[in-house]
């Protein structure tokens, strides 16, 4: 199975030639105030970058000559990505899937059966997060790590994912979103506003996991009624307003539930360890 979010690897391309830029592989727009092409095709010689940090940036075409990379942290969607002459990507994809096997598993799914396994997995290792995450200080649970989303942040992150990918287009909902849910970054404070969703809310650990367990509650009543015949329905709502207005089929939007879910859980258990080492 795969979803809306994965991107499949470019054709060879002038990365100079006039085309539309991806700001990270989650993003289908700049935002309000993104997209600056300022620096496309700028040269940096000679410059001190020490703690740059670049976050939703198209970095195709890129190269770095002769570069200091000592303590560099990246993670993006990765396609013809040389270091030092070697080609590095599916080193790090296979990497990858063996740490979190999740991920083979989800790309490996082809019918309802394996939605079903597939989300029985992502049950069971939240759960086992969030008991990890239980045995942190209580003010743990709301530290960002590395200006990453906090723990908390997370799940109400994925609070508005089944809202938006699963109650709005699978169940045809019109107004799903439970009023902590958390949109993506980018997704305008005025438009959240407009679906009941105060970005400024602060709510307390045990009401976010309240409205974590019943959107689980519905992803489970969900996947139980999918049939191989039902995965192909075209979905008539968008996830949210200002969404690509398209038709999605139902297994594309709980594809994207279920890959929202794996890759945040990555990065929820990788931040976990910093928290508890500390």
């Amino acid at each position: 199975m795969t979803s809306a979010n994965d991107q499949q690897a470019p054709p060879p391309s002038d990365h100079d030639a006039a085309s539309e830029a991806q700001f990270g592989p989650h993003r289908f727009y700049a935002g309000e105030g993104g997209g600056s092409e300022q620096f496309r095709g700028a040269r940096f010689d000679v410059a001190d970058l020490r703690s740059a940090r670049f976050t939703d940036c198209d970095l195709s075409g890129v190269t770095i000559r002769d570069g200091w990379l000592v303590d560099v942290d990246i993670s993006g969607y990765l396609s013809n990505f040389t270091v030092n002459g070697v080609d590095v990507t599916d080193y790090v994809n296979a990497e990858l899937d063996r740490r979190h096997p999740e991920r083979a598993q989800f790309r490996d799914g082809k019918n309802s059966d394996d939605f079903r396994a597939m989300w029985n997995t992502i049950e069971r290792l939240w759960e086992q997060a969030t008991q990890r995450a239980g045995r942190l200080p209580e003010a743990a649970l709301t530290e960002q790590v590395n200006e990453e989303w906090s723990f908390a942040q997370t799940l109400r992150h994925l609070v508005f994912i089944t809202d938006a990918w699963a109650s709005r287009t699978v169940l045809d909902e019109e107004s799903p979103y439970h009023p902590l849910g958390l949109p993506q970054t980018w997704y305008p404070e005025s438009e959240a506003a407009k679906l009941g969703i105060d970005l400024t809310a602060e709510p307390s650990y045990e009401e976010v996991l309240a409205a974590r367990a019943d959107r689980i509650a519905v992803m489970r009543r969900i996947v139980a009624g999918l049939t191989n015949d039902g995965l192909g329905r075209p979905c008539r709502r968008t996830p949210a307003p200002g969404y690509p207005e398209e038709d999605r089929p139902v297994f594309e939007c709980v594809a994207v539930v279920m890959d929202e879910e794996i890759e945040h859980y990555r990065f929820a258990v990788r931040d976990l360890a910093v928290l508890a080492s500390r």
